[in-house]
């Protein structure tokens, strides 16, 4: 009976630590979560472009994921915000043909490096912890995309609609035929640090404006 009751002590130990540590980690992914406001952040477009190089194309990556654009600053966050809603319904009709309900975006851009340089829209994708991320269509974005041939310094972009959500809280590669960038990994610390500023940033914005009621 005594080792009976040690051992329902124990698991009854065992079990609150459990229960401890899951809610730490739900805690935790709702930090994560946690978004400030658009307009909020200081930075760049270029603070969260990935680029890959071949002989006869450069290739621009910008994730439109709310956890990242919501750091731009207020008319790159109104810009790409804008582009995204003007094109809700192909993204939309390209996600319901495909069964998918929270589908991952992108701005991907192609510019030309040499005169009729050539480039398949096709050859993008994603890596996340050895997994494949692909896309499930585009949406162009103003003339050129459907030529798939550029000249020097032209240039063709589109609305990438994946499978699954980007994951840009973790680290990702980008994949363009055998190029690739995994320089994603480097911008993390970058992203959690102005997260914490914008934050900060909107929470004095509301305290002034209550202030002036």
């Amino acid at each position: 009976m005594r080792h009976r009751s040690r051992l329902f002590a124990l698991s009854a130990v065992l079990i609150a630590v459990l229960a401890c540590h899951a809610r730490a980690q739900a805690g935790g992914q709702a930090a994560v979560e946690a978004l400030p406001p658009g307009g909020y952040g200081s930075l760049k477009q270029d603070d969260l472009a990935l680029r890959v190089r071949t002989a006869e194309l450069d290739v621009r990556f910008v994730p439109l994921d709310l956890r990242v654009t919501s750091l731009l600053g207020r008319d790159s966050y109104q810009s790409l915000h804008s582009l995204v809603q003007s094109r809700r319904q192909a993204i939309d009709s390209l996600s319901r043909a495909a069964g998918i309900g929270h589908p991952g975006l992108a701005l991907v851009t192609f510019y030309g490096r040499v005169a009729r340089a050539r480039f398949d829209p096709q050859l993008v994708s994603l890596q996340v912890r050895g997994h494949p991320i692909f896309p499930l269509g585009m949406v162009p974005i103003g003339p050129g995309f459907s030529n798939r041939e550029l000249g020097v310094r032209g240039q063709a972009r589109a609305i990438y609609v994946f499978e699954e959500i980007v994951p840009v809280i973790e680290p990702f590669t980008l994949s363009y035929g055998t190029q690739l960038s995994a320089a994603w990994e480097s911008r993390i610390q970058l992203l959690s640090r102005e997260r914490g500023r914008a934050v900060r940033r909107a929470q004095a914005a509301d305290t002034t404006t209550a202030g002036e009621r």
